[in-house]
């Protein structure tokens, strides 16, 4: 079972990131949104519970409904290489450091008004989300796969079986494959953890939808309004 994760920026509120399809889903519990189209959240403590922009995966919820009767756990970040590759499970810690907490509370609550982005489970999930709010970091190559140690988990694992899997012919003992291919699979956590990998870059959250490519660069929106004007005077 995935995790859900989220950033808690204070007052029993969480801002996270769901695909926009589980957000209309009568099911979800947190669709609660404050939308045009939706009745006022049905959340019995925060009237504002569920809120986002429209067409956003980017909500604020309470605590409790974002917890929906789950156990809460506490992402560990700036871990040790020995810590990392300790845990068994994918998407519960990273290497790299967290910045100053309004920082972090600055860039949820500016994506929570602007976005993040369509959700892809691989390249851009809750966990993406977290991780960028958390380090303000970015993978320069967005094509293949994200930030997340989740997905990378979900690469990992049958990655490292089909790697492990000539070892059996000189490896009789099952435990000796167990052993290797755990090895594999920690060390493929490892080597995609955004972390430890050179092919990120630190982009503040203003510039973050043209670094992704959701908007158009500033100078070419400013050559655009320029000749827009320049038609207006013409006629």
């Amino acid at each position: 079972m995935s995790n859900h994760v989220g950033i808690f920026v204070g007052g029993s509120k969480v801002v996270h990131f769901r695909p926009e399809r589980n957000l209309d889903s009568s099911i979800d519990t947190s669709s609660n949104l404050l939308d045009p189209t939706f009745p006022q959240s049905t959340c019995p403590t925060f009237p504002d519970c569920g809120f986002r922009q429209p067409n956003s995966g980017v909500v604020l919820s309470c605590l409790d409904c974002f917890l929906r009767n789950g156990s809460l756990y506490c992402f560990e970040y700036g871990v040790t290489p020995s810590v990392f590759l300790a845990k068994v499970r994918g998407g519960t810690c990273t290497t790299a450091a967290s910045d100053p907490l309004e920082t972090v509370i600055h860039r949820a609550m500016y994506l929570l008004q602007n976005g993040f982005g369509n959700y892809d489970i691989f390249e851009n999930n809750c966990e993406d989300f977290a991780l960028y709010c958390k380090t303000g970091l970015l993978i320069l190559d967005n094509l293949g796969i994200g930030r997340s140690g989740q997905a990378s988990s979900v690469i990992g694992a049958p990655l490292a079986a089909l790697l492990s899997s000539p070892l059996k012919l000189l490896m009789p003992s099952p435990i000796g494959v167990a052993t290797v291919t755990a090895g594999m699979y920690c060390m493929t956590r490892y080597a995609t953890d955004i972390g430890i990998r050179t092919d990120v870059i630190k982009v503040a959250v203003e510039d973050l939808a043209v670094s992704l490519g959701w908007a158009g660069r500033p100078d070419e929106a400013a050559e655009e309004n320029e000749a827009s004007n320049r038609q207006v005077v013409a006629l």
